[in-house]
């Protein structure tokens, strides 16, 4: 597999990007988005990136501006919205007409979700959404939904979420995404919180439920 690692301009700045390549010829591309407490280099972007290239799906990763620049604070959302439309628009000038989807885990899933979401200025060129445990409400405040944007997305979207995720229940989760007028697919992971992680009773380690997530995602993206 090989990686390519491209500057991408965002406003005044520039956000590094890598792309990995898919095995044989690819069917779609992937633009997925890191969560706010990593950058595109933490090993589970990386495993995801790596898994979902290798089952045929080319993947391009991305640093906000704020990982970038190595601070711990995200961007306000204006940022990070502006970051994947940049990204995009150079993701989509390089791939063709190769279907693209786009993603990412937690915060970058909701940025995309927003992006798609908005009427004035929505991602151009986008054809699905993978949502890798969607921050329906911040740990401990289920009444500050994250919800408002979501019935305006209309792309097909992918739900990979944790069943004890402490930023939504699958109780609390699945009849919000039901009852989006788009088609939504489900994949919970039993047993898993907001990082994927599982119980040890469960005889699974890391790289077995995150190769599991990577062949799930890119047997959605290739359909």
């Amino acid at each position: 597999m090989t990686t390519v690692t491209r500057p991408v301009v965002v406003g005044t700045g520039v956000v590094t990007a890598i792309e990995y390549g898919a095995s044989g010829t690819p069917h779609a591309h992937l633009v997925l988005a890191h969560g706010a407490g990593a950058d595109q280099r933490h090993r589970v972007m990386v495993a995801l990136a790596r898994g979902i290239a290798a089952d045929g799906v080319g993947v391009t990763t991305f640093n906000f501006p704020y990982t970038e620049q190595r601070r711990k604070s995200p961007d306000r959302a204006p940022v990070l919205l502006e970051t994947w439309r940049a990204v995009v628009t150079d993701v989509a000038a390089r791939v063709g007409a190769v279907r693209l989807v786009v993603g990412g885990k937690s915060m970058g899933g909701r940025m995309a979700s927003m992006a798609l979401a908005d009427p004035d200025a929505p991602l151009a060129h986008v054809s699905g959404l993978v949502l890798l445990g969607y921050p329906l409400h911040p740990p401990g405040r289920p009444e500050q939904l994250r919800t408002a944007h979501l019935p305006l997305i209309q792309v097909p979207i992918l739900l990979v979420h944790g069943t004890r995720d402490a930023f939504g229940t699958r109780e609390e989760i699945e009849p919000v995404f039901r009852s989006l007028p788009t088609r939504v697919d489900f994949e919970f992971i039993e047993g898993g919180d907001h990082g994927f992680a599982v119980p040890r009773s469960r005889a699974l380690d890391e790289a077995a439920v995150l190769n599991g997530i990577a062949g799930r995602v890119a047997s959605w993206v290739r359909g």
